[in-house]
């Protein structure tokens, strides 16, 4: 960047002497302007138009090179972008198999605190298939979410 700054300070000091010289030059003959002196402003306002050409050309190059580096840039941000997104998705799926075991877990959890309460009210415990109901209801429920779990891909 810097360097292009140069290069258009450099163009602002070099264009306006090629329409200087060429003024000068037009009056050569209104003014009788001495032969050698015109061959050597002759010769100065080519170097000069010279210059000025390459200038450009150099300022061109200068911006094609800015627009290369910037697409260079964008692509490297877009192949990182890319990387986190592909962080963030498997990051992703560890959080639906870890949500999908702590479901699993918390129905059994959830029936054994009840029936761990110890209420003398409850018609399951003077019942003699009750701790075989909790434990099949604890078995079902968590095949049931292991089945559900498993068709959603989650496990």
């Amino acid at each position: 960047y810097e360097l292009s700054r140069e290069m258009v300070e450099f163009q602002r000091a070099t264009r306006p002497l090629v329409g200087m010289l060429h003024g000068l030059m037009a009056g050569f003959a209104k003014y009788g302007t001495d032969e050698e002196l015109q061959r050597y402003l002759r010769d100065v306002a080519d170097h000069v138009t010279h210059t000025s050409e390459r200038v450009d050309g150099f300022r061109q190059a200068l911006a094609d090179i800015l627009t290369v580096n910037a697409t260079l840039v964008t692509q490297q941000q877009n192949a990182e972008m890319r990387a986190l997104a592909e962080a963030g998705f498997e990051q992703n799926e560890e959080i639906k198999k870890i949500s999908a075991w702590a479901a699993i877990l918390f129905a059994p959890t959830l029936v054994g605190t009840i029936y761990g309460m110890n209420f003398d009210n409850m018609p399951e415990l003077h019942w003699a298939g009750g701790y075989p109901f909790a434990v099949l209801l604890m078995a079902v429920v968590c095949v049931s979410l292991y089945v559900v779990f498993k068709k959603k891909d989650w496990l």
